[in-house]
């Protein structure tokens, strides 16, 4: 262990406390936050560790933003957004493991970084789109249809969601493109985004209203899909 690790260790403990504290996050939550974010800095360096903690801190504003008016839409998240552990692994499981696997083979590690952006991007676009376009959306459609819908249901989209998703994506992508020497994959990064945001409003319209898998199997299916995106496209590219 060196001895360059141990500000990330504080930080990382720190973080755990102040988010049991706050109620951002559960007691066993709050402990899997943190060995996450000890995996993603161990695969993705400082870099993907600031993917992770911007990914929480635009998730946590977007789920308290405003609400009161969501609790009164009755589309509010139950216990007022404090996020459990299936949650937090739902969201990043995948950036953990492949973390883990870019600590263990030094030599393919940078693939998995950027395949630790496509999935952080991924949940970053679903949880904005999601939090904010019940806000802003001006109309509403169901995902598999295109029927105008309410909002609240599962794979319900609206144009200002899709775009504030997008803008989440991107700032994900720019944290990575600073953090590696203004890496070319950026637009990479955003596409992946974009399509595991829209994956995730599929499974939601299909298989989570249907109750054959939970929101928390579709989030990480979301990341899945993500960093899949990275994968493919950066391999198509080269």
């Amino acid at each position: 262990m060196s001895t360059h690790d141990y500000p990330v260790y504080l930080f990382l403990i720190t973080g755990m406390i102040l988010s049991i504290i706050s109620h951002k996050l559960t007691v066993t939550a709050a402990v899997t936050g943190a060995v996450v974010g000890f995996l993603v800095y161990k695969g993705g360096g400082y870099t993907g560790l600031t993917m992770l903690v911007l990914f929480f801190i635009l998730g946590s504003g977007a789920t308290n933003w405003q609400l009161n008016k969501k609790q009164q839409s009755g589309i509010a998240e139950k216990n007022r957004g404090q996020r459990t552990t299936g949650q937090v692994l739902a969201n990043g499981g995948a950036a953990a493991i492949l973390g883990a696997i870019a600590w263990y083979i030094p030599e393919k590690a940078s693939m998995l970084q950027l395949m630790i952006a496509g999935s952080l991007a991924a949940a970053t676009a679903d949880t904005l789109s999601s939090e904010l376009g019940s806000l802003y959306g001006r109309r509403f459609y169901d995902v598999i249809t295109f029927k105008k819908i309410e909002p609240g249901p599962d794979g319900v989209v609206s144009l200002e969601g899709t775009l504030i998703g997008i803008a989440g994506a991107a700032l994900i992508a720019l944290t990575y493109m600073f953090g590696f020497s203004f890496s070319s994959w950026g637009w990479i990064i955003v596409i992946a985004g974009a399509i595991g945001n829209l994956f995730d409003s599929i499974l939601g319209a299909t298989l989570e209203r249907r109750q054959l898998i939970g929101n928390n199997m579709v989030n990480f299916l979301n990341t899945c899909m993500g960093a899949a995106i990275c994968l493919l496209l950066q391999l198509f590219v080269n």
